[in-house]
This record gives structure tokens, C-alpha cells and sequence, in this order.
């Protein structure tokens, strides 16, 4: 046991020593992961609701995963995109039979398909509509990562500071609010961004009709919609895609997170007229759609596609959990503000500061999140169980006890 400990704190001052404090890392090294459970170096079990932040879809090292990326290992690990790439073109095409795009454009994450997605829209609007159309309008709260044009589209200053001047040419306003949209389109507007539902913002929902609304907005003056899923996407809502709940389609749709169920792998989707725009020496990446990461990925959407058993658990799970938060709410009515979400997308709002809730749930072998500093954020995979939302429960529970 001390070999583990001193091992850990090396490991843990190597960290501090060699990596950039990019983050506020708690002070465990996790070593491995199976379905639901991580162990750290020490042997410590954890119950994980994070799940890499909606990254770990069917749970930790899928066995179906592991395989898929050991044989593609074995065959092909990297090529350039100067030549058709077979496990490319494959999730491709899976990922058009199952969405309302019908071109996909492959890269390495979230912030990079967002970026293609501000870029294909930029073009598209230059390409048929008129030269200074290159506006954007993004809401408040929204958060499309920290390249520096997806932060200029990020809709919260906390993340802008330092970094400025921004790229120009985007409005925010508020989420939820149409007619604050409508005011902001000028003639120089060309597309809509916006997330579904808001992650980075504490699991904000869109309003009864509130994106249709946008859609017609969209519409009604020649612009594109572009959804940000990188959370929302590959089931989090019970879904193949956030937009299937809302009777909306997306011209541009962007995806990440859960796409290969662990590997690295972002993309970006749309519809044919749009596509268009994006020619050879228009857009590129040198890793984007490579053989492993596609491998992974085509396994991962197969898995949550088959015979519908995940996407079915992730609606039981998720509404059972909701109503497990809202019980704890009712418990707690002075330290729980409001428990919401859509499938294993559920966040709770904290009266106050939630950081050291996070804390000791760890001390108690349970992973979890906080966002916008006091909303607690809980993406587990989408194979929990209800025995797992139970241990979770009991653990919030005894936390928030000693908290009162």
C-alpha cells in the first residue's frame, strides 16, 4: 500500500511538474475502467456519473469497443485523406442513414467540428447569398469550445478573458428568447447557432416550441441552423440526436464527445446544399476520419443502435433519475434550487457554490460534476442501472445531510 501512495504523489507531482495548469485536477490518478467503475493507482473503487463529461457512452472499455480497436490496430492505424479511407467512408454513411444530414465532414473534436461548422456556414452564405454575409448569432450560456473562433462564439465572458481581440462577427442573446433573436438579425446574418439544450450552462432546456420557433425564424430569412450536439449527441437524450425530440432539423449539426465511446473524434454533418461549399483547399484535417477513431466509432454507434436496448435504458434510467433528483429536492428544499434534463443529461442547481459537494462524493467513491459553479452535471454512461442512480442517491443524501 505505501509503494501505491508514493507512487500516486510522484505521479500526481509530475503532473504539477510537466503539464500545463490547464486544469484544476482533483488529487487521484485513475488507472482503469470497466462499464460504470473507475479504480485509481491506489485500488480505490469510484462510481463514475461523469463519464469523461459525457464522453464514455456505453461505459468504460465496451468490450465490443476494445475488440473493434485491436483488430483496426492491427490492419491500418493512419493514412492521409489524399486517398478514400474504408472505415471513413463506412461511419459516414452510418451517421447519414441515421440523421438528417446528408455529408459528413470528420476531425478530432468538439471545438474542431463547431470550427468547420462556423467556417461551412461563413462559405456556404458567401458562396449564394452575398459577400458580407458572415454573422452568427449564439446565446448566452452557450459554450462551443476554445479554439479561437468557437470561443468568440461561446456565449459566456469567464472564458473569453485574456485572449481578446475575439474573431469578429458574432451576436449573442438570450437562450429561450425569440424575439431578442429576431431583433439581432441584421443583413449581414447568416446562420444560427445553438445548442439544443445547454450543457456548460447547467442543463439548460429549450422552452415548449422554442426551437421550432428558431427553425422558422431561420427560414423565413435565408439562414442556416446549426446545433451544436457535442453533448446532446449519440444517445445522452435517449436519441440517436438531441434534435429528434423537438420536431427540428438542422441545416449543420456537430458532433464529438460520444461519438467513438471513449477515442477522439469529432464531426461535422449537412445537408447537401450546404456541403457544397466546402471543396478541396477549403477545409482539412490531417488525423480527421482516421481508421481507428472511425473503427471505435462504428462500433459505438452500432452498439447504441442495436435492437434499441441502449437508447431504451437511457430513457427508463433518465427518468428515474429525475425523479430521484426531484425527491432529493423535496428532502432538501433549501439547499436544492431545481433538478432538470433529458435523458442521462440531468443537472442539479445548488443554492450555493457546489465544489465541495464534488469533493465529498469522491471521498465516498462517487464522480461527479459541477458546472457554472453551482450546478451539479451528471453524464453517466448510458448502460446505468438503477442500483447505480440508488448508490448515488444515498451518497448525495448523506452528503447533503451534513450539509444542512
Amino acid at each position: 500500500m505505501l509503494i501505491f501512495v508514493y507512487m500516486d504523489n510522484k505521479l500526481i507531482d509530475d503532473s504539477g511538474k510537466y503539464l500545463m495548469h490547464t486544469y484544476n485536477r482533483f488529487p487521484i490518478v485513475l488507472r482503469k475502467g470497466r462499464g460504470m467503475k473507475v479504480w485509481d493507482i491506489d485500488g480505490k473503487e469510484y462510481l463514475d456519473f461523469v463519464g469523461g463529461i459525457a464522453v464514455n457512452c456505453l461505459g468504460h472499455c465496451h468490450p465490443k469497443i476494445v475488440i473493434a480497436i485491436q483488430k483496426q490496430a492491427q490492419r491500418l492505424l493512419h493514412v492521409s485523406n489524399l486517398y478514400h479511407i474504408e472505415p471513413q467512408i463506412n461511419l459516414a454513411k452510418l451517421l447519414i442513414d441515421h440523421s438528417c444530414a446528408d455529408k459528413a465532414f470528420f476531425c478530432n473534436s468538439g471545438a474542431e467540428a463547431n470550427e468547420a461548422a462556423i467556417k461551412l456556414a461563413r462559405k456556404y452564405a458567401k458562396d449564394h447569398i452575398a459577400p458580407d454575409k458572415y454573422e452568427i448569432i449564439t446565446a448566452y450560456g452557450s459554450f462551443h469550445g476554445r479554439t479561437l473562433a468557437t470561443l468568440s462564439a461561446t456565449g459566456q465572458e469567464k472564458f473569453k478573458k485574456g485572449f481578446e481581440p475575439l474573431v469578429p462577427g458574432f451576436k449573442h442573446v438570450p437562450f429561450n428568447d425569440i424575439e431578442a433573436l429576431k431583433k439581432s438579425i441584421t443583413d449581414c446574418t447568416c446562420a444560427v447557432m445553438l445548442e439544443p439544450i445547454q450543457g456548460e450552462a447547467g442543463i439548460i432546456m429549450p422552452i415548449s416550441g422554442y426551437l421550432e420557433e428558431v427553425q422558422k425564424i431561420c427560414k423565413d430569412n435565408g439562414l442556416l441552423l446549426i446545433f451544436d450536439e457535442i453533448q446532446t449527441g449519440m444517445g445522452r437524450t435517449g436519441k440517436l440526436f438531441g434534435y429528434e425530440h423537438f420536431n427540428v432539423e438542422p441545416d449543420i449539426l456537430s458532433l464529438a464527445k460520444g461519438l467513438a465511446g471513449g477515442v477522439a473524434i469529432g464531426a461535422m454533418l449537412a445537408k447537401d446544399f450546404v456541403a457544397a461549399s466546402f471543396q478541396p483547399g477549403t477545409h482539412a484535417s490531417t488525423f480527421g476520419g482516421n481508421p481507428l477513431a472511425c473503427a471505435a466509432a462504428i462500433t459505438t454507434i452500432e452498439t447504441l443502435l442495436e435492437d434499441g436496448l441502449v437508447l431504451d435504458n437511457c430513457k427508463r434510467i433518465g427518468k428515474y433519475f429525475l425523479k430521484r433528483l426531484e425527491d432529493l429536492k423535496k428532502e432538501f428544499p433549501s439547499l436544492i434550487v431545481d433538478v432538470r434534463g433529458l435523458g442521462l443529461l440531468l443537472g442539479m442547481e445548488i443554492a450555493s457554490a457546489c465544489g465541495s459537494i464534488v469533493g465529498a462524493c469522491i471521498d465516498r467513491g462517487v464522480l461527479i460534476n459541477c458546472t457554472g459553479g453551482n450546478i451539479l452535471r451528471f453524464t453517466p454512461s448510458l448502460i446505468a442501472t438503477e442500483k447505480d442512480v440508488e448508490h448515488l442517491i444515498g451518497v448525495l443524501e448523506d452528503v447533503f445531510s451534513r450539509l444542512q
